[in-house]
């Protein structure tokens, strides 16, 4: 039953994460769209705000943005600050329930450092704290009144605790940690800055005061931070799933490649939301070369990489022959089978990761792609070599694996 538990209830909060993240990125995206499109508005002083029409659902909008506040305020007001806390609460819990809960699969790597699963999670946790205290600080110091200068230590400070978490977890778990850290900062700049903010401005409305335009200034900074840091962190929340970008060698640079690229692609987007003539298209040739960049490195530096190129060129001069897939399969037996079975024996695992099943020989050539990428190329699997298989181990499988592929040619 406890097993039953943990499967679903880690899919409901995947799930709910997802939907919460969804609800806040599409927010703030329109927002942005909303806030690069204003247009003068009679009923608006200049300078003081703006307006824009849209048309969606077979209706037409029309959108009015007050700079610090119009001169009264509606019985009702729709706060837009749920959608950021439901996401950070679920992420939170989920990054628990699967990397703290299970810290030995997927956060602790004695390679690089020996943690016993409360320190993991006590690093973990207070790191998030220390990120959102850091960035706060830098935000309200006389940093903060230069946005080029705020934005280029910010993203220093990024990659640094990103090079931070590989001295301390898994590449998986550096990113995954670099990734909540971001998203930490973002709603943090919700729950600490925007909402006070704009109850600072309402109580001085209600009160019939002039509300002080710093507050609105404050969150906008926050606002378009947050604008900014959406595409990271989405990739690095998914960069679980792809091991290319676990090397810890190369952690910090893929952060910074892919933190620089998806920043970028929302500078463009936030111009051409502004003026579709004057949008800055050679932004996305930064990006691709960017990208391109990270794609390269990750090839560069898998640990595997020499392996199986030295692999592919013994099988181009000499075939591998039945003892090689005999070898194989008694190393993948023996090392990969304990999870990727039909009823899998390993404490906490009910079925068969991603249902990749690895009982056969059969079954080691339907996945010998995935056996090159998982065990060979990046070493991802067993995760955190916790089966411990050896590197000679590994060689074997390149030499199955390189005729394999050889053969489906």
């Amino acid at each position: 039953m406890e097993i039953l538990l943990h499967e679903w209830g880690s899919a409901f909060l995947r799930w709910f994460h997802v939907i919460a993240a969804m609800a806040w990125i599409g927010a703030s995206f329109f927002f942005m769209h909303l806030d690069a499109g204003l247009k003068p508005h009679p009923d608006i002083p200049a300078g003081k705000g703006g307006a824009a029409w849209h048309v969606h659902g077979g209706g037409f909008y029309e959108m009015k943005k007050y700079l610090v506040a119009p001169a009264s305020l509606p019985p009702e007001l729709v706060w837009h600050k749920w959608q950021s806390y439901m996401t950070w609460v679920s992420g939170f819990v989920l990054l628990g329930w699967i990397y703290y809960a299970q810290s030995s699969l997927y956060l602790i790597d004695p390679t690089v450092r020996a943690l016993s699963p409360w320190a993991a999670a006590t690093i973990g946790i207070g790191s998030l704290l220390a990120g959102w205290i850091v960035y706060d600080r830098l935000c309200k110091s006389p940093l903060g009144d230069n946005e080029t200068l705020l934005a280029l230590v910010g993203f220093g400070f990024v990659v640094a605790m990103s090079w931070f978490y590989t001295q301390v977890f898994s590449g998986r778990g550096a990113l995954i940690h670099t990734g909540a850290l971001m998203a930490t900062v973002m709603s943090g700049n919700v729950a600490m800055i925007i909402i006070p903010n704009q109850r600072k401005v309402v109580a001085a409305l209600l009160a019939g005061q002039a509300p002080d335009p710093k507050y609105g200034k404050q969150a906008k900074q926050r606002s378009v931070h947050n604008n900014y840091l959406t595409l990271p962190v989405v990739f690095l929340m998914i960069s679980n799933h792809y091991p290319l970008t676990q090397t810890s060698a190369i952690v910090p640079v893929l952060v910074a490649l892919l933190t620089f690229s998806g920043a970028i692609i929302r500078h463009f987007f936030n111009h051409w939301h502004a003026d579709h003539t004057k949008a800055p298209w050679w932004y996305w040739g930064a990006a691709v070369i960017a990208l391109a960049l990270a794609i390269w490195l990750s090839w560069q530096a898998a640990p595997g990489r020499n392996a199986l190129l030295e692999a592919e060129r013994r099988v181009a001069s000499a075939p591998a022959n039945a003892a090689v897939h005999a070898e194989a399969t008694e190393i993948v037996i023996s090392r990969c089978s304990m999870c990727h079975a039909q009823s899998p024996v390993w404490e906490g695992i009910i079925t068969p990761p991603k249902g990749v099943r690895l009982e056969s020989g059969g079954d080691l050539i339907r996945e010998s792609r995935a056996i090159a990428l998982q065990s060979v190329l990046t070493r991802a699997m067993p995760p955190n070599n916790i089966t411990e298989l050896s590197d000679a181990e590994r060689a074997k499988l390149a030499l199955f694996v390189a005729a394999e592929m050889r053969n489906s040619r």
